[in-house]
């Protein structure tokens, strides 16, 4: 008689489960996002994202030097400025928010990297991420003229001072636009992180509020991705890479697992979930009511996109979950 297998066995202890696990989170993987505001001391709660702010520059700082304490190794900047216009000025101006927002905490904490997301909806008076046709009210963005602005926007990032540019307008041929346009101002060496599978999600509704971003007029579907796809992922990354990505996103995550493994088995670039504000949101409501327990479903959730494949995880549970490692 064979002895049985019994797979139970090393299930036994604390010790032996954390010994033969095949996926560990660390702080090394988190990436906390950050919202950036004119003003001094400002810090105000986004009513649809319990615990996320938006915040004045001075206070960026602060949570910078928190996040750096906590281990957590980058955070990406989104700004909400003043005013906004059909050209999206607040995003390439070298005096916009992210790009103040930028040279602050590299000069307060230059060891933690700072990625500056690298789009244009909130900063156009119509909340799409580009240049309209005039009179068009459908929200189909022109492609080209738009790349102009993608690219004087990480232009102006990268001499802020941010070390990763992150497009995210999901325009055709955005990766190549700035990557010429980086090393044509001699940032040859920054790395640009593409959110090349960025999905038509009904989960970036509390980002909305949060960054005030949300389209005037029609929607964003003419640009990004229909829920429905995922070999055209694979058709969107192939492209990034060909145009000099040095890593890709998949957004959101946690409806979207498996473009996360199609994308890292189709690449040997780093691969980076984005756990986003709809998917945050559910969490926190949930616990907030009692349903559930917050720092197991959390912490499950983003083992989740590591098994999944993630190298990198976007969240705004960073902080808890790095008090909780």
């Amino acid at each position: 008689m064979f002895p049985i297998n019994r797979p139970r066995r090393l299930r036994t202890s604390p010790q032996l489960r954390r010994m033969v696990r095949e996926n560990a989170l660390t702080t090394s993987d988190l990436i906390y996002p950050l919202f950036a505001v004119p003003g001094e001391a400002i810090a105000k709660e986004v009513k649809s994202m319990p615990g996320v702010y938006q915040l004045s520059v001075d206070k960026i700082v602060e949570e910078a030097k928190e996040v750096y304490d906590l281990g957590i190794p980058s955070i990406i900047l989104f700004g909400i400025p003043t005013d906004k216009d059909a050209d999206a000025t607040g995003a390439w101006h070298d005096c916009g928010i992210v790009q103040k927002a930028a040279t602050a905490v590299k000069e307060a904490v230059p060891d933690l990297v700072v990625i500056a997301d690298t789009c244009l909806c909130e900063y156009t008076s119509h909340g799409h991420c580009g240049y309209l046709e005039v009179g068009d009210l459908s929200g189909r963005v022109l492609n080209d003229p738009t790349l102009e602005l993608l690219k004087k926007t990480a232009v102006s990032q990268a001499k802020a001072g941010a070390d990763i540019i992150a497009p995210s307008g999901m325009m055709d041929g955005f990766v190549q636009a700035i990557r010429i346009g980086l090393d044509e101002a001699g940032y040859q060496d920054t790395p640009i992180l593409s959110y090349a599978a960025k999905y038509a999600s009904a989960y970036y509704g509390p980002f909305r509020d949060a960054a005030e971003s949300t389209p005037q007029f029609g929607d964003r579907r003419t640009y990004q991705m229909d829920p429905g796809n995922a070999r055209e992922a694979l058709k969107e990354i192939e492209l990034d890479i060909a145009e000099g990505a040095d890593m890709l996103m998949v957004k959101p995550a946690l409806a979207y697992m498996d473009v996360i493994w199609r994308v890292k088995e189709a690449t040997n670039l780093p691969v980076a979930a984005y756990n986003v504000s709809g998917e945050y949101s559910m969490i926190k409501a949930a616990a907030l009511n009692g349903w559930i327990d917050e720092e197991r479903v959390v912490m499950e959730t983003l083992t989740g996109f590591k098994r999944a494949g993630a190298d990198l995880i976007l969240t705004y549970h960073a902080k808890d979950a790095a008090r909780w490692l």
